[in-house]
Formats: C-alpha cells, sequence, structure tokens
C-alpha cells in the first residue's frame, strides 16, 4: 500500500512540474517578472543578536514612540515565537531566519563545528577559496557555502531575474553572510582593531564601491570612540539589576564595572575598534551604515523589490559581557530604539511611507546570570566541565580500554570514531546508548539522546523535537546531551545561550509595513514559518528547504 502511494505521489509531481514547466514557457515574453500588487519596494529584515522577547516588554516605558513601539503599535506582534531547534547560536539563528527552515536541512548547525570528514573545527562563515576585500587581514575569507539550502533573498533574486538587489550588513561575518545568501549583491561586515573598516570577500566582489570606500574614509566609526555613559538618567533605570554587583565582567583598565565606561582609557586593551562591538555604539555604526548602503545601492527605488538585511551583533557582546540584567543591557536596548526610530524615518523618507516591509526578530535569546539566578533561590548553576571531563576519560578506559573511541566533544555533542569502534568490533548504535547512560549521570546534565534516536525516530514535541530539528545527520554527532534548566557551561559573570530551554527560544517577531495586518497573537509561531511568510507576501517561491508555513493571520 506504502508503495503504491509512493508511485502516486511520484506520479503526480511529476504532472504538477510539467504543468509548471508548461506555464513557464508561456511567460517567456515579459520583459519583466510579474510583480503583485501588494509588493513592497524593499523589505528590510532586521535582527537583534541575542534580544529575549520580555525586552520589549520590560524596556517599554523608556523607548520612544518611532522604534519598537511604531512597531509594536502600528505592526504585527507574535507574541509566542520561538526557535524550534537547538543549538539557539547566531549562525545557526541567522541561517534559519532566512532559509526557513532548521539546521536539519539548512546545515548551519552551529557558529563553529567538528567536521567529520576532515577531523577540523570549521566556521559556518568561513571559506579560504575567498580572498578579503577591504583589508589585508583574513577576516573577509568568508562565503555562504556552508549553507545548504536557499534563503528569502536567493528567492528574491530569481524571481527578479537578479534585478532585485540583496544586500546584507552587521557587525558579525556570520550576521551578514548567511542573510544576504548564496546569491547576494552583497554583504558587509566590520573589521574592528586599528582600522574599524566595514569589509567583504571576493565571493562577491573585487573591490569595495564607492560609497563602502567614502564611507570608511570618514570620520563615522571614529565618532563613537568616547565615553559610554548611560542615555537617561542612571536612576531612571529601574529596569535592571544594581550598576555594582558581582554578575558582571570587567574590563580590561577598569576597576569597576559600572557607568560611565571610559572607552578611549581602556581603547588600546581593548582591541582599540573592537571595544565598540562590546558598547550600543556597534548598533549606531551598524544603523550608519545600513542607511549609507540604502543610499549607496539606491535600493527600494523601483518596483523590483530590493532586500536589506541588517543584524545588529552588539546586543549579543554586551549580552555576554555584563548579563541580561545589567544597566549596560538596558541602556543598550533604549539606545538600539532610538536607532531603530532613525532607520524607520529614513526609509520614509527615502522609500515612502507604506513602500516597504519590515520584519525585526532575534538569532537566539539568553538566560540569566546563573549566578545572579542562584543568589535569588532560583534552580541554576554551572557545568563543572573539567570534572566532567575527568570523569568521562575514566569510564572510557574502562569500557574501551582507550579515550581513542571519542574523536570531539562540542556544542554539547559527543563524536564518536566510527572507524576505532568498528576495529574494537563494537557496534555504534550500543556505544551511543552506553556513553548516554554513563554521561546522564553527570550532575547538571538533564537529558541526553544518541543519534540513533534522532534517526529512527519522528518526535512531534518537547526536547526531542527541538533537537532532532537541530540534527544534521551527516554533521551532527552521535551522542547529544541537554544540561539540567538553568545551567550552563560558561563564566561566572555575563549571560549566554546555545540550549532549547525556553529561556532561549522565546524571541520576538514584529512585522510592519505595506502588506502586514495591524495586530498580534499569542499562537505559537517559529522562526522557519517568516521566510515563507515574506515569501506568500512577495509571491515568490518559497526557499528551497522550507520547513516553516506562512503565518496567514500577519498578512493583509
Amino acid at each position: 500500500m506504502r508503495t503504491t502511494n509512493l508511485i502516486v505521489s511520484i506520479l503526480a509531481f511529476c504532472t504538477i512540474g510539467l504543468t509548471y514547466g508548461q506555464r513557464r514557457k508561456k511567460n517567456v515574453v515579459e520583459e519583466k517578472p510579474k510583480v503583485i500588487a501588494q509588493s513592497p519596494k524593499l523589505v528590510v529584515g532586521i535582527v537583534v543578536d541575542q534580544m529575549r522577547y520580555d525586552y520589549l516588554t520590560r524596556f517599554w516605558d523608556q523607548y520612544g514612540e518611532g522604534g519598537f513601539k511604531r512597531l509594536v503599535n502600528e505592526g504585527f506582534n507574535c507574541k509566542n515565537n520561538h526557535f524550534n531547534y537547538a543549538p539557539t547560536s547566531t549562525g545557526p539563528g541567522h541561517a534559519s531566519v532566512y532559509t526557513g527552515t532548521t539546521p536539519a536541512m539548512h546545515g548551519i548547525i552551529g557558529n563553529d563545528w567538528f567536521d567529520k570528514t576532515t577531523g577540523e573545527d570549521v566556521y559556518c562563515a568561513g571559506d579560504d577559496a575567498y580572498t578579503s576585500v577591504g583589508t589585508t587581514s583574513g577576516a573577509g575569507k568568508m562565503s555562504p557555502h556552508r549553507m545548504l539550502t536557499s534563503t528569502i533573498t536567493d528567492q528574491l533574486r530569481l524571481h527578479t531575474q537578479m534585478r532585485g538587489k540583496v544586500i546584507g550588513v552587521a557587525v558579525k561575518d556570520r550576521g551578514a553572510v548567511l542573510p544576504a545568501g548564496h546569491a547576494a549583491n552583497a554583504a558587509y561586515w566590520f573589521e574592528g582593531g586599528a582600522t574599524g573598516n566595514w569589509i567583504s570577500s571576493s565571493y562577491y566582489m573585487e573591490e569595495l564601491p564607492q560609497w563602502v570606500l567614502d564611507f570608511n574614509a570618514s570620520d563615522k566609526v571614529e565618532e563613537y570612540k568616547k565615553p559610554w555613559t548611560t542615555l537617561k538618567p542612571i536612576e531612571t533605570y529601574v529596569e535592571s539589576g544594581l550598576d555594582v554587583n558581582n554578575y558582571e565582567g570587567l574590563q580590561k583598565g577598569e576597576t569597576t564595572n559600572a557607568f560611565p565606561h571610559d572607552l578611549p582609557a581602556i581603547w588600546e586593551d581593548n582591541g582599540q575598534f573592537d571595544l565598540l562591538r562590546r558598547s550600543p555604539f556597534g548598533n549606531s555604526i551598524t544603523a550608519d551604515f545600513a542607511l549609507a548602503a540604502l543610499e549607496g545601492e539606491a535600493l527600494g527605488v523601483d518596483s523590483i523589490t530590493d532586500f536589506l538585511a541588517i543584524s545588529f551583533s552588539s546586543t549579543d557582546y554586551v549580552g555576554h559581557f555584563f548579563g541580561v540584567n545589567s544597566k549596560e543591557i538596558e541602556d543598550t536596548y533604549i539606545r538600539l530604539d532610538r536607532d531603530l526610530e532613525r532607520i524607520l524615518s529614513e526609509l520614509d523618507n527615502k522609500v515612502g511611507k507604506g513602500e516597504y516591509t519590515v520584519f525585526l526578530t532575534a538569532d537566539h535569546a539568553a538566560i540569566h546570570v546563573p549566578s545572579y539566578l542562584m543568589d535569588s533561590n532560583i534552580p541554576s548553576g554551572y557545568l563543572d566541565m573539567q570534572g566532567m571531563k575527568a570523569q568521562f576519560n575514566e569510564f572510557l578506559q574502562y569500557k574501551y580500554g582507550t579515550t581513542d573511541v571519542v574523536k570531539n566533544i562540542s556544542n554539547y555533542q559527543v563524536f564518536l570514531n566510527h572507524k576505532i569502534l568498528t576495529n574494537l568490533d563494537i557496534d555504534v548504535e550500543q556505544a551511543q546508548k552506553d556513553i548516554a547512560m554513563e554521561m546522564l549521570s553527570y550532575p547538571g546534565i538533564g537529558q541526553v539522546y544518541t543519534g540513533y534516536q534522532m534517526w529512527q525516530n519522528e518526535y512531534v514535541e518537547g526536547i526531542p523535537y527541538i533537537l532532532q530539528n537541530g540534527y544534521n545527520q551527516k554533521r551532527s554527532g552521535d551522542v547529544l546531551l541537554v544540561p539540567e534548566v538553568g545551567y550552563i557551561s560558561y563564566n561566572r559573570t555575563g549571560s549566554t545561550h546555545g540550549s532549547p530551554q525556553i529561556y532561549d527560544t522565546h524571541v520576538p517577531l514584529l512585522l510592519y509595513g505595506k502588506g502586514i495586518k495591524q495586530g498580534s497573537t499569542v499562537n505559537r509561531t517559529e522562526i522557519p514559518d517568516i521566510a515563507p511568510t515574506i515569501a506568500a507576501l512577495l509571491g515568490i517561491a518559497f526557499p528551497s528547504g522550507t520547513t516553516g508555513r506562512p503565518i496567514g493571520e500577519v498578512l493583509e
């Protein structure tokens, strides 16, 4: 019966494909691709790195009317929006927003991961086949080649016969490269150090365009080499903890982690322009450059839809260093709100109000600093990775007579050496089970799953569902670890992310502008739903690996 159904399905698919091909032949005489009435002149995708959903509500009274509040009040707010996979980190997050699928399909299983074929660590956007543009360093040797599926930005390029422009902008290279996709006109990112320039890769171009050269030659970035003081009186920052506390990092050259932060005084000790990444000024620089791209690339000036992909990276740097509950994170979001207002105002002026569409989301959220939670009597803690490693090596030696059966442990995954297991006549599936049972006994480990479980079962809810969506059969490990709720492997100061738990998965999704209804929903939406929603709005094909579904209640 299943075989019969499969044959019928294949025949039906072939028939549909033939019909589609015939329809395309009839349309080849058209001079321009069809543009539906509701298509905006420009789509602006905004990813705020490490933005928790509750940053919208916590800091609401601090926001002006033209930034976050404008998007919420005049657009559509998906209040129950989640990542449906783990690991929840920057590379997978940006890839999933723009591909409409999860690491199981698009293959970006981490920022870095252990390559089972080469035995080396690889970077999600790294590519030695290309050279840097705009710098003599290797910081531009990037491309999206490790992303296995197309993006919504790719589909726009295909639909418009490459006439719709796509530009990616972020402080982090991966925050620009992955959203821009495979067929982008350009992606640009920030090189700190002594230069503070915006750079790119020979994947996109041979040399920087004149507008980028002009921006780099200006004083735009240099203007932010100044003390970081709070934008508003610090006594009004009531949605964050004490300014002096034990939960924040201490920057080199400073004697306190409290405001103000004299950036020029600690400039040399903290990587010069790299220091701006760990301040709200990194976001302001990004907004400046994005607006320069709007002008320099003439985006949104005609009926052929363009796409500007912006990622604000500094929220992540500030969150990692100072933590979710810091005065610094509150100030960073107050300032980001001003930058958003600036961008929306320029879009009104340059593209026209009602002629563009914006979505805003995040690449992951973050946990409160566990030491703060512990002091507040909330269950949480830190994994003892050194102790765990020593205990695990003892187990391997006792069980298998060697520790070489394990190649690598990273991203909460264990990679086994299948060749050595075979030589020892040890069944891989049984080894996965044995190791899983051993590691489940370790303090701070809440759940453990095997690669065979990911292969053989189809999970539809809970933690295994989230893990399976993040599990790529060719790239992921043999054993998957899930820390107990509230536990992390990290410093005792600052916040992090990466888990399948709700504090890492719950992020904003705001949509605004042409083709978008005004309203909100508490129905669950998931990150892979964003790309097909935008595709439906534009009337273009979904990205090639799409597993998400359009959010119908958002669209007019």
